[in-house]
């Protein structure tokens, strides 16, 4: 990823941030972003993967910052939420802010879970986890969808949490 693209997408360049911040937000963008991340929302609640895949671009990039772990496309896509929800699979997340844009949605959550699973090279500890999440669902203006997800969160204070 380079600073000046924002380049996430292998074999492509994606807009630069000028590019990015010239988007024109117009009413019916703004109500197709958010009714898509809504959509997006309720599928991954009701753990229905083929609703959350229909939500993302066919080259989604899904990102955990802190990690550095990366999967590509809607194979990806599936294998994160596989393991993500079979490391927790009683997550819950509970939104304490939103921004929605044209250059997509951040969404600041409270994720609450119990680690029942292997989750980033960590053993299952079987230990709850309460945990502040930012999530960035990129809008990709040529699908119509997003992106993916670039997630982000104290990996320390997880750490402490499944290892105590």
């Amino acid at each position: 990823m380079t600073p000046e693209t924002g380049s996430r997408k292998p074999g492509t360049v994606a807009a630069t941030i000028e590019e990015r911040l010239a988007r024109e937000i117009t009413p019916e963008l703004y109500r197709q972003i958010r009714a898509l991340w809504i959509k997006h929302s309720k599928a991954e609640d009701g753990r229905d993967l083929a609703g959350l895949i229909e939500t993302l671009s066919p080259d989604c990039v899904y990102e955990i910052i802190p990690t550095g772990q990366r999967w590509e496309g809607h194979d990806g896509a599936r294998q994160f939420y596989l393991s993500f929800l079979g490391a927790f699979p009683d997550v819950k997340f509970n939104m304490t802010d939103i921004v929605i844009g044209p250059q997509g949605v951040i969404e600041v959550t409270e994720m609450t879970g119990t680690h029942q699973g292997p989750w980033a090279g960590t053993a299952p500890s079987g230990r709850a986890v309460r945990l502040q999440v930012i999530i960035h669902f990129p809008w990709d203006a040529q699908a119509g969808r997003f992106a993916g997800e670039r997630i982000y969160f104290d990996r320390a204070a997880l750490a402490e949490q499944i290892n105590a």
